[in-house]
């Protein structure tokens, strides 16, 4: 079955970006002039995927009213001829159907893809976090769903990441069937210890599932930090039907601490034809200034 539909969490309290996210949801905080949510939904659409389940919580109105229309702000433009401006503000709320459900306790990632099941229903469906953007150039999620397409099996982005950091992902156990770049998941476990790690080749905040995972939630028991675990669901699924792991490389931004975020707003920015190059000339002048090189 062709994949339409897309779930986005977006549930987290964002404690990493207190006190920015004390009032506002960590999925609104800006790079350069797009909170972060939208560079999601931005990337579930270019993969045609273009009815979206964005599950929120408690304090989460500001994404609600963003892709929304904004019928004062819109007639403010229109009256002061600012017609591109115009332009961008309804595409935001036209780029795809949006649907909102609540997830009334943060219980993990788990239990955040399960309150989906009733709009999902029994068709597959992806999975995107918000705390990994994807560059536009990178077609991850296009090559996915192709791997999909092909096999009618889950699909897992992963990475290779060093064994210090592996024990920040689910960590997946490869059995590889092309060279290098898909492998069947014979299993998959959450934030191992290095040294308990079957590999690594880390989980990225990338899937396709296909709807046997809701079978899998409600068997899995709370995991790591007592949360309903998604990593877990989908080990169980890989022992019931085949998982694929899709390896990629580059064009990833880890916006789910600090110093990723500056980073990836600086990288953003560079590549931009309004800023890129005053911002370059300045960060060769930073790099004089404070000898950081």
């Amino acid at each position: 079955m062709k994949v339409t539909k897309a779930v986005i969490p977006a549930a987290g309290l964002g404690t990493r970006f207190l006190p920015a996210t004390k009032a506002q949801p960590k999925e609104m905080l800006p790079l350069l002039d797009k909170p972060a949510i939208q560079y999601v939904v931005e990337e579930a659409v270019r993969a045609g995927l273009t009815d979206i389940i964005i599950i929120t919580g408690r304090g989460k109105h500001a994404i609600v009213d963003h892709f929304d229309r904004s019928f004062e702000l819109e007639h403010f433009l229109e009256a002061k001829g600012k017609f591109d401006e115009l332009k961008q503000v309804r595409e935001i709320s036209d780029m795809a159907t949006i649907h909102y459900i609540r997830q009334r306790d943060p219980l993990g990632l788990g239990h955040a893809v399960a309150a989906a099941e009733g709009h999902v229903g029994r068709e597959p469906f992806a999975v995107l976090l918000g705390d990994d953007l994807m560059a536009e150039s990178n077609p991850l999620l296009q090559e996915m769903l192709l791997v999909h397409d092909r096999y009618g099996r889950s699909v897992l982005a992963a990475m290779e990441v060093s064994r210090d950091e592996i024990s920040l992902y689910g960590c997946i156990e490869p059995e590889f069937i092309e060279d290098g770049r898909l492998a069947r998941v014979r299993s998959i476990v959450e934030k191992p210890s290095a040294d308990e790690a079957p590999s690594n080749l880390a989980a990225i905040g990338r899937y396709v599932l296909t709807p046997e995972i809701f079978d899998c939630l409600r068997q899995t028991q709370p995991g790591v930090g007592g949360e309903l675990q998604l990593t877990d669901a989908i080990n169980v699924l890989a022992q019931e039907q085949a998982v694929y792991a899709h390896v990629f490389e580059g064009g990833r931004f880890d916006v789910g601490n600090k110093l990723g975020y500056v980073k990836a707003t600086i990288e953003l920015a560079v590549d931009r034809d309004d800023i890129g190059p005053d911002l370059r000339n300045w960060l060769a002048d930073l790099v004089e200034r404070k000898k950081l090189l």
